[in-house]
Protein backbone atom coordinates (compact mmCIF):
# COMPACT_ATOMS: atom_id res chain seq x y z
CA UNK A 1 0.00 0.00 0.00
CA UNK A 2 1.07 3.61 -0.61
CA UNK A 3 1.36 6.36 1.95
CA UNK A 4 -1.86 8.21 2.66
CA UNK A 5 -1.67 11.90 1.84
CA UNK A 6 -3.97 14.83 1.17
CA UNK A 7 -3.50 17.79 -1.15
CA UNK A 8 -4.74 21.26 -0.27
CA UNK A 9 -4.55 24.81 -1.55
CA UNK A 10 -3.65 25.69 -5.14
CA UNK A 11 -2.40 22.62 -6.99
CA UNK A 12 -1.22 24.89 -9.83
CA UNK A 13 0.97 27.02 -7.55
CA UNK A 14 4.68 27.28 -8.35
CA UNK A 15 5.65 26.15 -4.85
CA UNK A 16 4.70 22.94 -3.03
CA UNK A 17 4.90 22.56 0.75
CA UNK A 18 5.18 19.05 2.19
CA UNK A 19 4.29 18.77 5.88
CA UNK A 20 5.69 15.88 7.97
CA UNK A 21 4.13 15.23 11.37
CA UNK A 22 5.74 14.05 14.59
CA UNK A 23 5.40 10.69 16.31
CA UNK A 24 2.17 10.02 18.18
CA UNK A 25 0.16 12.39 15.98
CA UNK A 26 -0.62 12.47 12.25
CA UNK A 27 -1.39 14.90 9.45
CA UNK A 28 -4.13 16.70 11.38
CA UNK A 29 -1.45 18.50 13.41
CA UNK A 30 -1.00 20.79 10.37
CA UNK A 31 -4.64 21.92 10.11
CA UNK A 32 -3.82 25.53 11.06
CA UNK A 33 -1.07 25.65 8.43
CA UNK A 34 -3.38 24.27 5.72
CA UNK A 35 -5.94 26.96 6.54
CA UNK A 36 -3.25 29.64 6.18
CA UNK A 37 -1.27 28.55 3.11
CA UNK A 38 -4.17 28.46 0.64
CA UNK A 39 -2.11 30.08 -2.14
CA UNK A 40 0.42 27.22 -2.06
CA UNK A 41 0.18 23.59 -3.15
CA UNK A 42 0.18 21.84 0.22
CA UNK A 43 0.68 18.11 0.72
CA UNK A 44 0.16 16.48 4.11
CA UNK A 45 1.31 12.89 4.48
CA UNK A 46 0.62 10.36 7.24
CA UNK A 47 3.80 8.44 8.04
CA UNK A 48 3.87 4.61 7.86
CA UNK A 49 1.99 2.80 10.67
CA UNK A 50 0.49 6.12 11.77
CA UNK A 51 -2.78 7.96 11.12
CA UNK A 52 -4.42 6.82 7.89
CA UNK A 53 -1.18 5.12 6.80
CA UNK A 54 -1.50 2.71 9.73
CA UNK A 55 -1.62 -0.29 7.40
CA UNK A 56 1.78 0.55 5.87
CA UNK A 57 4.28 -2.01 7.23
CA UNK A 58 7.24 -1.49 9.56
CA UNK A 59 8.01 2.19 10.00
CA UNK A 60 11.59 3.35 9.52
CA UNK A 61 13.04 6.81 8.97
CA UNK A 62 14.97 5.70 5.87
CA UNK A 63 12.02 3.95 4.23
CA UNK A 64 9.74 6.92 4.97
CA UNK A 65 12.28 9.32 3.45
CA UNK A 66 12.50 7.26 0.26
CA UNK A 67 8.70 7.08 -0.08
CA UNK A 68 8.37 10.84 0.44
CA UNK A 69 11.07 11.59 -2.12
CA UNK A 70 9.02 9.56 -4.61
CA UNK A 71 5.95 11.58 -3.64
CA UNK A 72 7.74 14.90 -4.26
CA UNK A 73 9.02 13.72 -7.62
CA UNK A 74 5.47 12.73 -8.57
CA UNK A 75 3.67 15.82 -7.32
CA UNK A 76 6.12 18.68 -7.80
CA UNK A 77 7.83 18.52 -11.21
CA UNK A 78 9.04 22.01 -12.10
CA UNK A 79 7.99 23.44 -8.73
CA UNK A 80 9.97 24.83 -5.85
CA UNK A 81 9.67 22.46 -2.90
CA UNK A 82 9.45 23.29 0.80
CA UNK A 83 9.59 20.47 3.37
CA UNK A 84 8.52 21.21 6.94
CA UNK A 85 9.10 18.51 9.55
CA UNK A 86 8.38 18.35 13.26
CA UNK A 87 10.25 15.98 15.59
CA UNK A 88 10.07 12.54 13.94
CA UNK A 89 9.05 14.27 10.71
CA UNK A 90 12.07 16.56 11.04
CA UNK A 91 14.36 13.54 11.28
CA UNK A 92 12.80 12.17 8.10
CA UNK A 93 13.31 15.53 6.39
CA UNK A 94 17.02 15.42 7.34
CA UNK A 95 17.25 11.92 5.86
CA UNK A 96 15.58 13.14 2.66
CA UNK A 97 18.07 16.00 2.33
CA UNK A 98 20.88 13.50 2.73
CA UNK A 99 19.57 11.21 -0.02
CA UNK A 100 18.72 13.86 -2.64
CA UNK A 101 20.94 16.91 -2.21
CA UNK A 102 19.17 19.07 -4.82
CA UNK A 103 15.54 17.95 -4.67
CA UNK A 104 14.26 20.30 -1.95
CA UNK A 105 14.63 24.09 -2.14
CA UNK A 106 13.72 24.99 1.46
CA UNK A 107 13.51 22.88 4.61
CA UNK A 108 12.33 23.81 8.09
CA UNK A 109 13.61 21.33 10.65
CA UNK A 110 11.69 21.81 13.89
CA UNK A 111 12.80 19.94 17.02
CA UNK A 112 14.92 17.16 15.52
CA UNK A 113 16.86 14.85 17.83
CA UNK A 114 20.20 13.85 16.25
CA UNK A 115 22.13 12.64 19.29
CA UNK A 116 21.52 8.89 19.68
CA UNK A 117 20.80 7.44 23.11
CA UNK A 118 22.23 3.87 23.16
CA UNK A 119 21.31 3.24 26.81
CA UNK A 120 17.75 4.48 26.33
CA UNK A 121 17.31 2.22 23.30
CA UNK A 122 18.14 -0.84 25.43
CA UNK A 123 15.27 -0.21 27.82
CA UNK A 124 12.67 0.99 25.30
CA UNK A 125 11.02 -2.36 24.62
CA UNK A 126 10.47 -3.48 28.24
CA UNK A 127 9.50 0.05 29.32
CA UNK A 128 6.95 0.51 26.55
CA UNK A 129 5.43 -2.93 27.13
CA UNK A 130 5.04 -2.10 30.83
CA UNK A 131 3.56 1.38 30.34
CA UNK A 132 1.58 0.73 27.14
CA UNK A 133 -1.80 0.26 28.91
CA UNK A 134 -1.58 3.90 30.02
CA UNK A 135 -2.10 5.01 26.43
CA UNK A 136 -5.76 3.96 26.63
CA UNK A 137 -6.20 5.86 29.89
CA UNK A 138 -7.94 9.09 28.84
CA UNK A 139 -6.65 11.09 31.82
CA UNK A 140 -3.07 10.10 30.98
CA UNK A 141 -3.65 10.96 27.31
CA UNK A 142 -4.91 14.41 28.29
CA UNK A 143 -1.66 15.05 30.15
CA UNK A 144 0.32 13.93 27.12
CA UNK A 145 -1.80 16.11 24.85
CA UNK A 146 -1.17 19.19 26.98
CA UNK A 147 2.57 18.58 26.78
CA UNK A 148 2.28 18.53 22.98
CA UNK A 149 0.04 21.63 22.89
CA UNK A 150 -2.82 19.59 21.40
CA UNK A 151 -6.04 21.58 21.73
CA UNK A 152 -9.46 20.26 22.69
CA UNK A 153 -10.62 20.17 19.04
CA UNK A 154 -7.95 17.62 18.19
CA UNK A 155 -7.90 15.60 21.39
CA UNK A 156 -10.47 12.96 20.42
CA UNK A 157 -8.60 12.19 17.21
CA UNK A 158 -5.28 12.09 19.06
CA UNK A 159 -6.77 9.74 21.67
CA UNK A 160 -8.40 7.49 19.03
CA UNK A 161 -5.16 7.13 17.08
CA UNK A 162 -3.21 6.48 20.28
CA UNK A 163 -5.60 3.68 21.20
CA UNK A 164 -5.29 2.14 17.74
CA UNK A 165 -1.49 2.06 17.78
CA UNK A 166 0.09 -1.34 18.36
CA UNK A 167 2.78 -1.77 20.98
CA UNK A 168 5.22 -3.05 18.33
CA UNK A 169 4.64 0.09 16.27
CA UNK A 170 5.31 2.40 19.20
CA UNK A 171 8.52 0.53 20.04
CA UNK A 172 9.67 0.80 16.41
CA UNK A 173 8.97 4.53 16.25
CA UNK A 174 10.74 5.33 19.51
CA UNK A 175 13.72 3.13 18.65
CA UNK A 176 14.08 4.91 15.30
CA UNK A 177 13.76 8.29 16.98
CA UNK A 178 16.37 7.59 19.67
CA UNK A 179 18.81 5.94 17.24
CA UNK A 180 18.84 8.70 14.65
CA UNK A 181 22.01 10.65 13.94
CA UNK A 182 23.04 13.12 11.27
CA UNK A 183 23.56 11.13 8.03
CA UNK A 184 26.98 11.27 6.40
CA UNK A 185 25.75 13.08 3.29
CA UNK A 186 23.71 15.75 5.09
CA UNK A 187 26.61 18.19 4.63
CA UNK A 188 26.15 17.91 0.86
CA UNK A 189 22.52 19.11 0.83
CA UNK A 190 22.13 22.25 -1.30
CA UNK A 191 18.83 23.17 0.33
CA UNK A 192 18.27 26.39 2.25
CA UNK A 193 17.70 24.99 5.76
CA UNK A 194 16.19 26.58 8.88
CA UNK A 195 16.75 24.72 12.16
CA UNK A 196 14.43 25.62 15.04
CA UNK A 197 14.10 24.36 18.61
CA UNK A 198 12.13 25.58 21.61
CA UNK A 199 13.87 27.32 24.50
CA UNK A 200 11.96 25.08 26.93
CA UNK A 201 12.88 21.81 25.21
CA UNK A 202 15.32 19.35 26.73
CA UNK A 203 19.03 20.20 26.55
CA UNK A 204 19.59 17.26 24.16
CA UNK A 205 17.21 18.88 21.67
CA UNK A 206 18.98 22.23 21.82
CA UNK A 207 22.36 20.52 21.43
CA UNK A 208 20.98 18.64 18.42
CA UNK A 209 19.97 21.93 16.80
CA UNK A 210 23.52 23.24 17.28
CA UNK A 211 24.96 20.03 15.78
CA UNK A 212 22.77 20.44 12.71
CA UNK A 213 23.73 24.06 12.14
CA UNK A 214 27.39 23.10 12.31
CA UNK A 215 26.92 20.19 9.90
CA UNK A 216 25.83 22.08 6.80
CA UNK A 217 26.87 25.57 5.66
CA UNK A 218 23.36 26.19 4.29
CA UNK A 219 21.81 25.87 7.77
CA UNK A 220 20.59 28.77 9.86
CA UNK A 221 19.35 28.10 13.37
CA UNK A 222 17.32 29.79 16.05
CA UNK A 223 16.15 28.90 19.57
CA UNK A 224 12.54 30.05 19.89
CA UNK A 225 11.79 31.82 23.17
CA UNK A 226 9.23 30.62 25.71
CA UNK A 227 8.23 27.48 23.83
CA UNK A 228 8.62 23.75 24.32
CA UNK A 229 8.20 20.80 21.95
CA UNK A 230 5.59 21.77 19.36
CA UNK A 231 5.70 25.40 18.23
CA UNK A 232 3.37 24.81 15.25
CA UNK A 233 0.62 23.66 17.62
CA UNK A 234 1.40 26.05 20.46
CA UNK A 235 1.74 29.20 18.34
CA UNK A 236 0.31 28.49 14.89
CA UNK A 237 0.02 32.15 13.85
CA UNK A 238 3.65 32.79 14.77
CA UNK A 239 4.73 29.59 13.04
CA UNK A 240 2.86 30.43 9.83
CA UNK A 241 4.37 33.89 9.65
CA UNK A 242 7.79 32.40 10.39
CA UNK A 243 7.50 30.01 7.43
CA UNK A 244 6.27 32.69 5.06
CA UNK A 245 8.82 35.28 6.15
CA UNK A 246 11.75 32.91 5.93
CA UNK A 247 10.82 31.22 2.63
CA UNK A 248 9.81 34.40 0.80
CA UNK A 249 12.14 37.01 2.32
CA UNK A 250 14.84 35.10 4.21
CA UNK A 251 13.73 36.57 7.54
CA UNK A 252 15.05 34.74 10.60
CA UNK A 253 12.37 34.39 13.31
CA UNK A 254 12.75 36.08 16.66
CA UNK A 255 14.86 34.13 19.13
CA UNK A 256 18.46 33.31 20.01
CA UNK A 257 20.50 32.77 16.85
CA UNK A 258 22.53 29.56 16.79
CA UNK A 259 26.06 30.43 15.65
Amino acid sequence: MALYYQEHGDKNASMMILFLHGGGVSGWMWDKQIQYFTDYHCVVADLPEQGLSKHEPNFSILDSAEKLIDLIEEKAPGKQVVVIGFSLGAQIAIQMLSIKANLIDFAIINSALVRPSPYAKKIISPTIKWTFPLIKNKAFSKIQARMLYIEHDHFQRYYKESCQMKVETLIRIIEENLSFEIPERFNQAQTKILITVGEKEKAMMRKSAIDLVKSNPNCQGVILAKIGHGVSLAKPDFFNRMIEGWVNDGNIPEGKIID
